[in-house]
């Protein structure tokens, strides 16, 4: 089959058919354009969402820590790399695809067009070739005609008698004229009949079926390159493939990591405070106060021995009862008098203070119309709903259990840029043996000043593990001592009323709650605002300030770097040493911020760094 023979006479129709080819081909390079801006898109859509929704890294505190954060932080990544592929895709496309069809569009356009001038000129040609063998033809016909009118006229005169002699010949010159130069004419037009029939057959037989067959092979080479494109178009998809399973097999591997166990850890991990739960409220029985003279039999002492109250009791008392959730509230009952208070006896011979009707009255009252100091569930979330001040270098203002992981997270970094600093410091020592030993590749001398201060970077790092350890073990120390006391306190029914932890200070209104020292309390009966010692504590030691301390806090006393203060009370284990200078004014202050020493005969002394 070829078009050379089958079609030697649809010239105008093949025209037509490799134009519609080439319109084709140029078609399908505009799908394949348009197919790649959809991949690009997509792809940019994509690495848009996952960098919306990706987690910012402006600080460690925000690193994504559950499980379901950081399998949903891997599907991100997957998903950047599912779009990272379908860049791919669309990059080959466009090399593989679309830029091979414009090339080849453009080669295509160009022989095409050779081809049909070919054609165009080698139909001219046969048409100048026909035109000739018309003209001679024409020529030859009218050479005939007047040769016929010559030959009309020479019988006509020569049959006339009364033509001359004279008109007779010039008749037979004319005819042998017109004859000759008809017989010419014909030889003519057979020349041009055998010429143009020649290159009639050469036309049809040899150089049209030749221009159509170079038109077919570029048809067919038209089509194979669609194929080959088509082609082409699915091995760019089909490339990307396993990548792309790569990538849908992370994604449900980082669905299978997720571990609701984990979770609900690391939520512990996070918001433990520390503190151990409220112990119960003991009962105190104020009744036990009441003069009962009926049951008891006992006698009233005198009124001065009433009104002398042992001073070492009062200290241990005021001691012993301490008050959880801030200062106990006066009374606002008028103020008492002595008179009011007396002495009663015991069947075992011990004595007691009792008091009169009236401040039993009171404290019945006192008892209904308090109200309770039951702390509330809000005030213990203190990684919820605390409003604390600026944080403090110690992590002070954190419950213990988050203290220890801060402290214990810094001191992690710093052992990490201590160890820079050293590895910096050995590097510039082998480079200042290099330079003395060769002065010519450097001076030793330019790296001193590195030197020293890679020296002070390395001691500022010790100094710094060195008191971040301190802070840690004295947390440490804190959290392991903090249930015996605890235990000890309930069987001896002391009620948890006292200076809280150096953590902070509690109220029931989580909106109250601001860090604070501990407030003093002493063991106070409900009239203790009105008889309580006026003897100041007796000093146990004495104690040297070794970082300055503000103390705006109520129940706190500042104090300057070196200034020297007396100790009236020991750190129970809170924090926070209640301390006195030397015109009386007493307060607690932080026991990390003081060198404590106790006097020898002092029972537990020890010294605090």
């Amino acid at each position: 089959m070829s078009w050379g023979t089958e079609l030697w006479d649809q010239f105008d129709s093949l025209d037509k058919h490799t134009q519609w080819g080439i319109d084709f081909l140029e078609r399908y390079a505009k799908f394949v354009k348009e197919r790649i801006e959809i991949e690009q898109n997509y792809a940019k859509q994509l690495r848009n969402l996952v960098k919306k929704y990706c987690p910012k890294r402006s600080s460690k505190d925000e690193e994504p820590r559950f499980t379901s954060c950081i399998a949903f932080f891997n599907i991100l990544n997957e998903l950047n790399d599912y779009a990272g592929q379908r860049e791919v895709v669309a990059e080959e496309m466009a090399h593989r695809v679309y830029g091979e069809l414009m090339r080849y569009a453009h080669d295509l356009k160009t022989e095409r067009k050779m081809h049909l001038q070919e054609g165009r000129k080698a139909q001219q040609y046969l048409d100048m070739c026909w035109k000739q063998m018309d003209n001679s033809k024409k020529k030859f016909e009218r050479e005939c005609r007047e040769a016929e009118k010559a030959q009309q006229s020479y019988e006509r005169l020569d049959n006339d008698t009364n033509a001359t002699k004279a008109d007779v010949e010039k008749a037979k010159q004319q005819l042998n004229l017109r004859t000759h130069m008809a017989d010419e004419n014909k030889n003519e037009y057979a020349a041009q009949l055998q010429n143009f029939n020649g290159e009639q057959h050469k036309h049809f037989y040899v150089v049209i079926p030749q221009i159509y067959k170079q038109l077919q092979e570029m048809d067919e080479r038209r089509t194979i390159k669609l194929s080959e494109c088509y082609r082409g178009f699915a091995d760019s998809e089909r490339k990307v493939i396993p990548i792309i399973s790569k990538c849908l097999e992370g994604m449900i591997l980082a669905a299978k990591s997720v571990d609701e166990r984990r979770d609900s850890q690391m939520v512990v991990d996070s918001f433990k405070s520390g503190f151990e739960p409220p112990g119960d409220f003991p009962f105190e029985d104020f009744s036990q106060h009441i003069y009962r003279t009926v049951s008891d039999g006992t006698i009233s002492a005198s009124k001065q021995e009433s009104g002398k109250v042992d001073a070492k009791t009062t200290v241990g008392k005021a001691k012993g009862k301490l008050w959880l959730f801030g200062k106990k509230p006066k009374p606002q009952s008028p103020p008492l008098t002595p008179t009011s208070l007396f002495t009663s006896s015991t069947p075992n011979g011990s004595q007691f203070l009792t008091f009169s009707i009236e401040p039993v009255h009171y404290c019945m009252n006192e008892i209904k119309t308090g109200k309770p100091r039951i702390p509330s569930f809000r005030s213990l979330k203190r990684g919820w709903s605390v409003k604390m001040g600026p944080a403090l270098e110690d992590f002070s203002h954190l419950p213990p259990e988050q203290r220890r992981k801060k402290l214990q997270q810094r001191i992690d970094e710093l052992n990490r840029e201590l160890q820079k600093e050293s590895d910096q410091k050995e590097a510039l020592n082998k480079m200042k043996d290099v330079y003395e030993k060769n002065p010519q590749m450097g001076d030793p001398g330019s790296l001193q000043p590195k030197l020293a201060e890679t020296m002070n970077n390395i001691d500022r790092l010790r100094m710094e593990i060195h008191k971040n350890e301190a802070w840690l073990s004295e947390v440490e120390g804190k959290t392991g001592g903090r249930g015996d006391r605890r235990h000890s306190s309930d069987i001896n029914h002391l009620v948890t009323q006292g200076r809280e932890s150096p953590e902070g200070s509690y109220t029931d209104d989580a909106n109250q709650e601001v860090r604070g020292p501990p407030q003093q309390h002493g063991h106070h009966n409900e009239f203790d605002d009105e008889f309580e010692d006026d003897d100041p504590l007796p000093a146990i030691g004495h104690c040297k300030a070794i970082y300055p301390f503000d103390g705006h806090n109520e129940g706190t006393l500042a104090m300057k770097e070196g200034e020297v203060l007396y100790i009236i009370e020991e750190d129970k284990g809170d924090g926070w040493t209640r301390a006195r200078r030397q015109n009386g004014e007493e307060g607690y202050v932080p026991t990390s911020y003081i060198d404590v020493t106790l006097e020898k005969n002092s029972k537990g002394a020890v010294t605090y760094i």
